[in-house]
C-alpha cells in the first residue's frame, strides 16, 4: 500500500505571538498568515482493514503553492509541487506522472498547507478539544466529492504536530511533524523537478 497523496502535507511553528492557550482554529490561521517557508521531518502511518503501512520523510513548503515531500522509508519516493505542474517520481517503478497541480491538488491538505486561505474557504472548521497538551481542530469538506473526508489538526505551543485523515477508500492516516523549521531559505532548485533520462512520463487527469 503506498502512501497516500499527500498530504499532503506539513508541520510549522507560527510566528505570530499567540498566548500558549490559543485555539487550534487560531493556531491554523496564524500559521497561515505567517509560514512563507517551512522544513520538517515527518512519519506517517496508514491503517486500513488491519493492514497498517508505516513509512516517513522530510516536507518542503514555500509558499503559496509550491512544497517538496519526499519518502526515504520504507521505499523512495517523491511528489514535487512547482506551483504548476505536480510530478509524483516512483523509483521503485521506475515511472513518472506528471499532472496539473491545481486540478491535481484540489483542496487536499497539500494544497491547503502550502496555498494561502484555502482552508477557510473548502473546509468548516470546529474546534475538536484538547488531548493531552495538543489542541485539536476538525475539518469538514464544504464539497462531498472531496478526497478526505474529515481531517484533524493537532497543534502544541502554535506549531502544527500531528495530522489524522480519513480518505473516501478507507484509509486512515496519522501523520506525525518533527524538528519543524520555519521561514528558512529553500533554494527554487527543492521545488523544480526534471525526469531522469529515459524514463516513463505518464500524464495523470
Amino acid at each position: 500500500m503506498k502512501p497516500i497523496f499527500p498530504l499532503l502535507g506539513a508541520a510549522l511553528a507560527c510566528c505570530l505571538a499567540l498566548p500558549a492557550h490559543a485555539s487550534a482554529v487560531a493556531q491554523l490561521k496564524a500559521f497561515v498568515a505567517g509560514s512563507k517557508t517551512l522544513s520538517s521531518d515527518f512519519s506517517q502511518t496508514v491503517t486500513n482493514k488491519g493492514k497498517r503501512e508505516e513509512a516517513s520523510g522530510k516536507l518542503e513548503i514555500a509558499r503559496p503553492g509550491k512544497f517538496r515531500w519526499e519518502y526515504t522509508k520504507p521505499y523512495a519516493q517523491l511528489i514535487v509541487g512547482d506551483g504548476k505542474t505536480l510530478w509524483i517520481y516512483d523509483q521503485d517503478l521506475a515511472q513518472v506522472t506528471r499532472k496539473a497541480q491545481g486540478a491535481a491538488l484540489g483542496s487536499s491538505p497539500a494544497a491547503l498547507l502550502a496555498g494561502s486561505n484555502a482552508i477557510e474557504r473548502d473546509y468548516k472548521l470546529n474546534e475538536a478539544g484538547k488531548q493531552g497538551d495538543i489542541e485539536w481542530l476538525a475539518a469538514s469538506p464544504s464539497k462531498p466529492d472531496n478526497t478526505f473526508s474529515a481531517i484533524r489538526m493537532g497543534f502544541r505551543n502554535n506549531m502544527l504536530v500531528e495530522m489524522e485523515l480519513t480518505d473516501s477508500f478507507g484509509n486512515d492516516t496519522r501523520i506525525r511533524f518533527s524538528q519543524p523549521r520555519q521561514n528558512v531559505a529553500l533554494p527554487a532548485s527543492r521545488f523544480a523537478f526534471a525526469p531522469p533520462k529515459g524514463m516513463d512520463v505518464v500524464s495523470g487527469d
